[in-house]
């Protein structure tokens, strides 16, 4: 469709609205606006039109402005409490320096609609203009009570230095990655670092793309507070009942927790039964020194660990490391004296078993050296000597629950 065609028929420039779904009411708490344009037979997306670098801003801002003001008259009607998420391309929105659509929005709010249930979602992608200006601009809508989303994670910006600049109120993350087996597991270890970073600055993470029932759950399991996508619902021209998916995300949720409540049980059963077996060699074993403790150890767990080692309360290796090899297990005394400390939850986990006098299966986690998925096992063998067991991908996948 061409440009000139939309902006000589922009009677049929219609908003579609996309609700997003909360998971702590499993009821629609916004919409999404997008922008569509009416053929004689289609509807057409006007996704392409505003990426479209060849056509002039300020046809992109009229047609953009239009679908605001058509937005914004229809959610009159929505409850008090319904968000509205506005699509802001960072070159859009510094049009007029921010003035032009800011005057829109206020002109709205003398007709009754809250600033404060508007959300700007920031794409920043192909900015080449100054950030501080951007930055600016944000800061003073927000003065308004307007909130802000980051929307997609770009290789061309620092995407965690901006969140520590904006301090966005909502983070949204693109589902769409989770379908390539080649990004799966790097987007979970970025999730989970982004995750933390959202918790640390109280913003709240929004999943959109959401097109099948796993990825409602991945978006669950990794603090989605919102959702979005077709498997709940598809973008359309009306707003939908507010209850209308209560009872099925409900049930969603049901077996969701189910499912990790199997899972802890079955890493709260693995935890003991390493408590007990290792606690077992480690008092026959009382006065054996480190070579000995690994041989009674590997008798036992050949099958179950692949690595061992004993540190100082402050981190340092006293031991070397025993690992398993294709030839049977080996010494590595070049890792005596190693220090460790820096490793997340490392001491916190020194404290925790000095206190509880008990050992603490790891969660799951990447092995620096081998890259492979494992867990560690960490007992206390005395108040100043902690023991090491590191368990390999091949136990973890046998053993239901554990990855």
């Amino acid at each position: 469709m061409d440009a000139l065609d939309i902006l000589s028929d922009l009677e049929n420039v219609i908003p579609f609205f996309q609700p997003i779904f909360s998971a702590d009411e499993q009821r629609v708490i916004a919409y999404e606006v997008l922008g569509r344009y009416k053929t004689d037979d289609n509807m057409i997306s006007l996704g392409p039109f505003f990426k479209d670098e060849q056509i002039p801003e300020e046809y992109k801002f009229e047609v953009d402005l239009l679908l605001v003001k058509k937005a914004l008259e229809k959610a009159l009607c929505l409850d008090e409490d319904v968000g509205i998420y506005l699509n802001r391309d960072a070159d859009l929105l510094m049009y007029g320096d921010g003035e032009p659509f800011l005057h829109e929005l206020l002109a709205f709010e003398k007709k009754g609609l809250e600033l404060k249930r508007i959300v700007l979602e920031i794409s920043e992608g192909s900015y080449k203009g100054d950030m501080d200006q951007l930055d600016h601009l944000l800061h003073y809508y927000r003065t308004y009570g307007i909130k802000v989303a980051i929307t997609s994670i770009d290789s061309d910006t620092n995407y965690f230095e901006r969140i520590g600049q904006l301090n966005p109120d909502i983070i949204k993350i693109n589902l769409q990655a989770l379908k390539s087996n080649a990004t799966g597991t790097n987007f979970q270890d970025v999730l989970f670092s982004l995750s933390l970073l959202a918790r640390k600055i109280g913003a709240f993470l929004l999943f959109e793309n959401i097109e099948m029932s796993y990825q409602l759950q991945f978006a669950w399991k990794h603090g989605g507070r919102y959702y979005q996508g077709y498997y709940l619902q598809p973008p359309a021209a009306e707003f939908i009942e507010r209850q209308l998916l209560k009872n099925r995300l409900k049930e969603k949720f049901h077996d969701f927790i189910s499912y990790e409540k199997r899972k802890l049980e079955a890493i709260y059963s693995t935890a003991d039964f390493f408590q007990n077996k290792v606690q077992d060699l480690v008092v026959k074993n009382k006065k054996a020194k480190y070579e000995e403790l690994f041989t009674a150890l590997v008798k036992e767990m050949n099958d179950i660990a692949f690595r061992m080692y004993v540190c100082d309360e402050d981190g340092f290796q006293k031991s070397a490391n025993m690992i398993k090899g294709n030839n049977g297990w080996v010494s590595q005394a070049e890792y005596i004296q190693k220090n460790w400390s820096w490793r997340p939850y490392f001491l916190e986990n020194i404290i925790k078993m000095r206190n509880e006098r008990k050992g603490i299966l790891s969660d799951v986690y990447s092995d620096i050296e081998t890259g492979e998925t494992i867990r560690t096992f960490s007992f206390p063998l005395n108040a100043e000597e902690y023991l090491f067991i590191d368990i390999p991908f091949q136990y973890l996948f046998e053993h239901e629950g554990l990855l």
